[in-house]
C-alpha cells in the first residue's frame, strides 16, 4: 500500500478548450453562454494563444481557459485533442510533486512554474514511460496551487 497521500485534491481549477481559431470559441463560450473574460496569455514557448474565462464567482469560480495555437504546426498542439486539460486544485503543490513522482507519476517537462492565470502549475503527462509509468491515461492533468482564499472554501 502507498503511503499515505501528503496533499488534497480540492476541485477543478480549469478546463482548457483548444481550437484552431479561438474567436469561434469565444462565440461559444462568451456570446453564447455567457462566460466572462478575464484575461489573456500568449506564449511563443507553449505555442499557446488563449483567453481565460471565468464563471462562478470568487474562490469557487472556475477558468475556461479558450486556446489556438500560434502555429499549427508545431508543438504542443493545444488545439489537438480539443479538451487540451483540465487543471485541479490543489493544497500543496511541492508536496504533490514529490510524492507523485516516488508513486510513479510522470510529469512533462518543465517542473512546477508560473501558469497563465499566475498560479504556480505543473502537468501530469498523458502518458507514461518505462522510468514513470502511472500517467493520466490520455488526458492532460494540470495541477494547481490553491490560494488560501481557496483552500479555504474547497478545503
Amino acid at each position: 500500500m502507498a503511503e499515505t497521500r501528503p496533499f488534497r485534491v480540492l476541485g477543478i481549477q480549469q478546463i482548457a478548450i483548444g481550437g484552431e481559431d479561438k474567436t469561434k470559441l469565444a462565440k461559444f463560450w462568451i456570446d453564447i453562454m455567457g462566460l466572462e473574460k478575464k484575461s489573456e496569455f500568449k506564449s511563443e514557448k507553449e505555442n499557446v494563444d488563449e483567453d481565460i474565462l471565468s464563471m462562478g464567482k470568487g474562490a469557487l469560480a472556475v477558468e475556461i481557459d479558450i486556446m489556438q495555437p500560434i502555429d499549427p504546426n508545431k508543438s504542443p498542439k493545444v488545439h489537438d485533442p480539443k479538451l487540451n486539460h483540465i487543471g485541479l486544485w490543489i493544497d500543496d503543490i511541492q508536496k504533490a510533486v514529490e510524492w507523485l513522482t516516488k508513486q510513479g507519476v510522470r510529469f512533462t517537462p518543465g517542473g512546477i512554474r508560473k501558469g497563465a492565470a499566475g498560479y504556480d502549475v505543473c502537468f501530469i503527462h498523458p502518458k507514461g514511460n518505462e522510468e514513470f509509468p502511472l500517467c493520466s491515461e490520455g488526458v492532460l492533468v494540470e495541477l494547481v496551487q490553491a490560494p488560501a482564499d481557496v483552500i479555504k472554501a474547497l478545503g
